[in-house]
């Protein structure tokens, strides 16, 4: 019972406008207010919490590139897919290296990276409109981006960390969503985060000045400088400039007010635990 006593201090600790924490009793995940409005998709992002990884990915780990036991992470998605309500055998995932390729997919490549080998060895973000096909990427302070096309039925997801933000890649799904599906950026909904946030996310000069090459965004609200020569960085402000510039309506954009560090109680942060760490997941389908 000492885990169940755990999982009532975090979910009665749990504040956020923006998300909601589902599943207090088995295996917890999080949902966009925003995106749960949308009546014919199904999207969720994985927690820490509910698996049956050990040390120190105790206990939801969802990678297989880790150290982990195999048949612990096959163990742990069955246990997220029966939660959130997706089918295993749909899952199709990225193959994240932060750079900025988007790959469309279908229902032939439903298992890839789970069940299936990895058939692309660059792939940071997934777009389908094909429903049943549930995409899978990977986080653990890096930013998800979710893309719903509401007219055409369409998805999208996204993973931005500071070099795929810098490399745009919002932007990039965006473009592809409407090469691919006739998306106008205007139709789209879109979810930023959970990330590393402001308050937590210190970098270096030579990060920072990548990120004021983003001459036609307003640097001045997600780059700060600090007195020992070091920067803070707001990767979900710049993403969700990126996504404005690209076409999205802001008020169709909703940036999620959790940070991964400052909730590592609940959420893997990469810098919290000093890279000994287990990965979240975020899911998106289309269900009709």
């Amino acid at each position: 019972m000492i885990w169940y006593k755990m999982y009532l201090v975090i979910f009665m600790n749990f504040e956020s406008q923006t998300m909601k924490l589902n599943n207090s009793d088995s295996v917890p995940f999080l949902t966009y207010n925003s995106l749960s409005e949308i009546k014919f998709i199904k999207h969720a992002f994985s927690t820490r919490l509910g698996g049956v990884s050990e040390g120190i990915f105790s206990s939801m780990n969802l990678a297989f590139n880790r150290g982990d036991k195999k048949e612990a992470v096959v163990e742990n998605y069955h246990r997220i897919c029966d939660s959130v309500g997706l089918d295993f055998d749909t899952l199709v995932a990225s193959a994240q290296d932060h750079n900025t390729f988007v790959r469309t997919v279908t229902s032939e490549n439903c298992g890839v990276g789970i069940t299936k080998p990895r058939d692309i060895q660059s792939v940071d973000a997934l777009i389908t409109n094909e429903k049943n096909v549930t995409l899978v990427t990977y986080y653990a302070d890096c930013t998800p981006l979710f893309f719903v096309d509401t007219k055409k039925k369409a998805i999208g997801l996204a993973h931005a960390g500071w070099r795929g933000t810098v490399g745009r890649i919002g932007e990039k799904v965006v473009k592809e969503m409407c090469k691919k599906f006739g998306t106008e950026p205007k139709d789209l909904k879109c979810a930023v985060g959970p990330a590393i946030s402001k308050c937590c996310y210190e970098v270096d000069k030579s990060c920072a000045d990548e990120f004021y090459k983003l001459e036609d965004l307003d640097v001045s609200k997600f780059i700060f400088l600090k007195k020992n020569n070091k920067f803070m960085l707001d990767l979900l402000e710049t993403n969700r400039q990126i996504l404005i510039k690209a076409g999205v309506n802001p008020n169709n954009i909703t940036v999620s007010d959790l940070c991964t560090k400052c909730s590592s109680d609940l959420l893997w942060s990469h810098r919290a635990t000093n890279g000994q760490r287990g990965t979240m997941s975020a899911f998106m389908c289309i269900t009709e």
